[in-house]
C-alpha cells in the first residue's frame, strides 16, 4: 500500500488527442465475460508476501482471460490476477466492493489493506483487487530497464541545457528498448484496464460494482465511471487525479504544490530546530534548502559513496506525507545533504541510502513495474515528439518554479514511444453519484484538478482535509471526520448533504 505515496515520475508534455464524443463505451461484450474460472490460494512462494496476506485475510486469488485488444475480441488474449474475499456479514451483504490502490500497479493488496483495516467495510463487502494487465501477477510488459537507468530518467531534474540533453538521451534509450513489445504497448491503456475491470465484474457475476480508489485509482475509477455507467454502485475517489491530464504530462502542474508542501515541512523544522539544526524560522530552513541547491549546481555532493548533483537533488526533496515521523525522516535527510554541501564527509540516512543505491542499481526489476507505467501514460495521451519543446517549458517556468519545475516538466520515454495511442482519452463528465477525498495542500495530486474531477462528476461531494499536505487520505491519514464520510456513505449509500470540510 505504500505506493499510494510514492511521488508520480516527472514528466513534461504537449496534449496532442482530442476527447472522444461518447460517453459509453461502444466495444461490446466479449465470449470472456462467460468464462468459468479456478480460484486458488494466493501464496505462490516463500518470498510472496502480498499472497500470504490475501490467504491471511481469507481471500482467493484467480486468472481471469480478456482481450489484449477489445477492437479485435476473438484474438490474442491476456490474463489479469484477480483476488476475492466475501464478505463475512452475509445478511448484510451490500455487493462487491472493487479497490484500487494506486500507481498504476499491482491491486490485488486492496483486499488485505481493507480487510485488515476496515472491518465495517470487509464484513459487507466481497472485497475485489485485480493487477491490472501488465502489473504484478498478470501478464507482464517488461522492457528490460535498468532500475537506475530508469529513475534517473524520471526522478531527476534538467536545471541547464546538459542536464536536459542527458535526459533526452536516457529517455530515448529507455523507449528504443520497448520497441521489441509493440505488440503490447498499444494496448496498456487505462481505458483497456477499464475494460477488463468490466469483464471481471462480468465473470463474477454481478450486475453492478462499488468501487474505492486512491491516487491512479480515482482516474480509473471515473473512467470505469465514464465508459460503463450504469454498473457502478457507491464510487470513492481519493487523492484524486485531474481526469484532463493523466498521461504523459501527468505531474506538468505539480511544481507549485511540491513548493508548498516544502514549506509546511519547513515550518515543521523550524519548531524542531533544536533537533535538526535547519533554522530557527521556516524561512531559514528554506534558505538553507536553497544553499544545498547552490552548492549542488557548483559541483556534485558526496554523500557517502554516491553523488548527488543539480539534476538528482529536486527528487530527493519531496515530501508526501506531513505527519511527525515522515518530516523527522525527511529533516534528517535534509540535515545530511547540509552538510554534504558544506564539504563535510557524511553517512546518507537509511532511507536516502535506499534511494542512492536504487539509483545506483544496474539490475532489472520486474516488480516495479518501470516500463508497464510508462507504457500506460503512452497509451493514454500522446506525447509531444519534439524534444525542445520541453526544454523551452522548462525555461519559460523556472523563475516561478526554480527547484521543482524542471523536474516536473522534464522530458519522459513518452516522446520517443515506439507506438502511439489507438484511441482518444476518456472525457469525463456525469452526474453518477460519488464521493470525492482529497487534502487541501496534496503535493502529488494538487487540490485544483481534484476540483477538477469534481466539477466533472457534477452529483459528486467532495470531503476536503483542509491544511494537510499528504496524498492518501482514508485509511492513512488518521482524520475521523473523513473516515467516517466514507463509511457512511460505502455503508448506508448517504452522501454528504454539501461538499465537507475537515480539520487536519
Amino acid at each position: 500500500m505504500n505506493r499510494i505515496a510514492e511521488r508520480a515520475v516527472a514528466v513534461a508534455a504537449v496534449l496532442a488527442v482530442g476527447a472522444p464524443p461518447a460517453a459509453a463505451d461502444p466495444v461490446r461484450p466479449t465470449p470472456s465475460e462467460q468464462q468459468a474460472v479456478d480460484w486458488h490460494g494466493c501464496r505462490t512462494g516463500p518470498e510472496d508476501e502480498v499472497g500470504a496476506r490475501l490467504d491471511a485475510v481469507g481471500a482467493r486469488c484467480a486468472e481471469v482471460v480478456v482481450p489484449l485488444d477489445y477492437r479485435k475480441p476473438g484474438g490474442r488474449t491476456i490474463t489479469v490476477a484477480v483476488a476475492r474475499r466475501p464478505a463475512t456479514d452475509g445478511a448484510a451483504r451490500l455487493g462487491p466492493l472493487v479497490v484500487n490502490t494506486g500507481g498504476p500497479g499491482p491491486s490485488r493488496d486492496g483486499v488485505s489493506f481493507v480487510a485488515e483495516n476496515s472491518p465495517q467495510l470487509a464484513a459487507r463487502y466481497d472485497l475485489i483487487g485485480i493487477d491490472p494487465r501488465f502489473f504484478g501477477r498478470s501478464t507482464p510488459l517488461e522492457c528490460g530497464w535498468p532500475t537506475g537507468r530508469y529513475l534517473r530518467s524520471a526522478q531527476s531534474a534538467s536545471p541547464d541545457r546538459a542536464s536536459f540533453d542527458r535526459s533526452a538521451a536516457v529517455a530515448e534509450d529507455l523507449a528504443a528498448r520497448c520497441a521489441g513489445r509493440r505488440d503490447l504497448l498499444p494496448h496498456a491503456s487505462t481505458r483497456n484496464i477499464a475494460r477488463d475491470q468490466d469483464v471481471v465484474r462480468a465473470v463474477l457475476g454481478e450486475r453492478r460494482v462499488s468501487y474505492l480508489g486512491w491516487s491512479y485509482g480515482t482516474y480509473l475509477g471515473a473512467v470505469y465511471l465514464q465508459m460503463f455507467p450504469g454498473r457502478a454502485d457507491r464510487v470513492v475517489l481519493d487523492s484524486a487525479l485531474d481526469p484532463d491530464a493523466y498521461g504523459p504530462a501527468v505531474t506538468r502542474e505539480t511544481g507549485p504544490a511540491d513548493a508548498a508542501a516544502l514549506e509546511d515541512w519547513a515550518g515543521w523544522a523550524a519548531a524542531h530546530d533544536a533537533e535538526y539544526g535547519l533554522g530557527g524560522t521556516a524561512a531559514r530552513v528554506l534558505d538553507t534548502v536553497e544553499e544545498v541547491r547552490r552548492a549542488a549546481t557548483r559541483r556534485p555532493l558526496r554523500v557517502g559513496d554516491h553523488r548527488v548533483d543539480a539534476a538528482t537533488l529536486p527528487g530527493l526533496l519531496l515530501t508526501v506525507d506531513d505527519s511527525d515521523a515522515s518530516y523527522a525522516a525527511f529533516s534528517a535527510r535534509v540535515r545530511v545533504l547540509r552538510d554534504a554541501a558544506g564539504g563535510a564527509p557524511v553517512t546518507p540516512t537509511p532511507d536516502l541510502a535506499q534511494i542512492l543505491a536504487l539509483y545506483d542499481d544496474p539490475g532489472v526489476s520486474a516488480a516495479f513495474g518501470f516500463s508497464a507505467g510508462e507504457a500506460n501514460k503512452c497509451a493514454d495521451r500522446a506525447a509531444s515528439r519534439d524534444p525542445e519543446s520541453y526544454y523551452r517549458d522548462i525555461r519559460a517556468h523556472q523563475a516561478a518554479e526554480p527547484l521543482y519545475g524542471p523536474l516536473a516538466r522534464d522530458i519522459t520515454p513518452c516522446a520517443f514511444w515506439p507506438t502511439a495511442p489507438v484511441e482518444p482519452p476518456t472525457a469525463v463528465g456525469n452526474a453518477h453519484p460519488a464521493l470525492i477525498v482529497g487534502a487541501s495542500g496534496d503535493p502529488v495530486t494538487p487540490y485544483r484538478g481534484q476540483l477538477t474531477l469534481h466539477r466533472a462528476l457534477s452529483g459528486s461531494r467532495m470531503v476536503t482535509l483542509a491544511g494537510a499536505f499528504r496524498h492518501g487520505v482514508h485509511g492513512f491519514a488518521g482524520a475521523a471526520c473523513v473516515d467516517r464520510a466514507v463509511e457512511r456513505y460505502l455503508l448506508d449509500g448517504v452522501l454528504p448533504a454539501a461538499d465537507v470540510t475537515c480539520p487536519a
